[in-house]
């Protein structure tokens, strides 16, 4: 069985995640998100289902090209973010930006709630797959602040005082 790729949020968290896996495993990190949506634009289509632009979020590209090169090297990806909402939505992001890469090899999502030995390796014994209601949920909370963010702040301005944010 050849390498599996491990891809988890902090480079400390990597070191720790490949020392107690071993060498059957390339671990990686995506220094958090990856995409996002584009700064100097609402990125969300409104009148589209609220459908939002993802863009590569400023600085990643050397990331996303480290772990696209390390996808096509191996036989499996595991998806190791945080277990919460976030780390939902980054495995999603990661997991669509490297299937293409990774060409038919299969995604599986990880999840930990303790960096020990013991609860990395049974996470492993039972790898899941990404939760699209979490994914969803983050979505729509970060369609939603981004909206307020754009359509709202900028009423403050005039009506309040200039630079507040909603």
């Amino acid at each position: 069985m050849g390498k599996k790729l491990v891809i988890v949020e902090s480079p400390a968290k990597a070191k720790t995640i490949a020392k107690i896996l071993g060498s059957g495993y390339v671990v990686k990190s995506s220094v958090g998100h990856i995409r996002d949506l584009p700064e100097r634009t609402l990125g969300v289509d409104i009148e589209h289902d609220f459908h939002p632009k993802y863009v590569l979020s400023k600085g990643k590209a050397k990331v996303v090209a480290e772990l696209k090169k390390a996808a096509k090297s191996v036989d499996a990806i595991y998806l190791a973010p945080d277990p919460d909402r976030e780390g939902e939505a980054i495995a999603w992001h990661l997991k669509e930006s490297l299937a293409d890469a990774a060409q038919d090899k299969p995604f599986y999502r990880v999840q930990y709630n303790e960096i020990t030995a013991r609860a990395v390796k049974a996470a492993f014994e039972q790898p899941g797959t990404i939760d699209l209601s979490r994914v969803n949920a983050q979505q729509a909370r970060r369609v939603l602040d981004r909206i307020v963010g754009y359509k709202v702040s900028p009423m403050l301005w005039s009506r309040v005082k200039r630079g507040l944010s909603a």
